[in-house]
């Protein structure tokens, strides 16, 4: 009887489990060695795919891009509209995936999905009429806004005793350990209101910006 075959190792099953590891403990928990347990081959044969471990992150890192919607940029959505589209659509990728968020943070480097990524959003800014430096600080922007928001929870980091909230310490903290029951709600409000205000702004530059071209 013939005895079944593994499964083939492959670039993406390696980052696939990678970004499992990643997901279930973090960054720390990926090494060379780890990896080749959890897939069943030996270590040695990773490097037919990737020399460092860095490069592994990296590969995982720009997976996570790859989920990112870019389709805002290519139908005929305004600018505005297609910014808050793929601004949520960003954040729920980097709220999936947490842990990979300060890779992500160091830019795109040579990730072709970051890449991809950071060429959608400028195309679109300086077909909408963004002057060329102006919409390289339009992507900038939004990157640190959406990057921020995925590195932690503002409702979470309360804990949920409410003796730590001693009112002759913190008159104002009453209701305080009552909002990492509501993180999620708490969060994507603060998501949205901060998302708004910002496209507020950068409305009113843009029309500066049009009014003297």
């Amino acid at each position: 009887m013939a005895r079944p075959r593994k499964p083939l190792l492959s670039t993406d099953r390696i980052v696939g489990t990678a970004r499992a590891l990643v997901d279930a403990e973090g960054l720390a928990a990926v090494s060379t060695r780890r990896l080749a347990a959890e897939l069943g081959v030996s270590g040695p044969s990773l490097y037919n795919h990737f020399r460092t471990k860095d490069e592994i992150l990296e590969a995982v890192a720009d997976s996570v891009s790859a989920l990112v919607d870019l389709s805002m940029f290519e139908d005929a959505r305004d600018w505005r509209t297609a910014l808050h589209d793929w601004a949520v659509s960003y954040r729920a990728a980097l709220r999936d995936h947490p842990n990979i968020v300060p890779v992500l943070a160091r830019g795109p480097g040579r990730r072709p999905a970051a890449l991809r990524l950071a060429d959608a959003v400028y195309g679109a800014m300086v077909e909408a009429g963004w002057p060329p430096a102006q919409a390289t600080s339009v992507g900038a922007l939004m990157r640190y806004f959406i990057m921020g928001s995925a590195l932690g929870s503002f409702a979470g980091g309360f804990v949920d005793d409410a003796s730590a909230y001693d009112p002759a310490d913190y008159p104002h903290l009453g209701q305080a350990h009552l909002l990492a029951e509501q993180q999620e709600k708490i969060d994507e409000r603060a998501f949205e209101a901060g998302l708004t205000a910002l496209l507020d702004g950068l409305a009113l530059q843009y029309e500066q910006a049009r009014a003297t071209t």
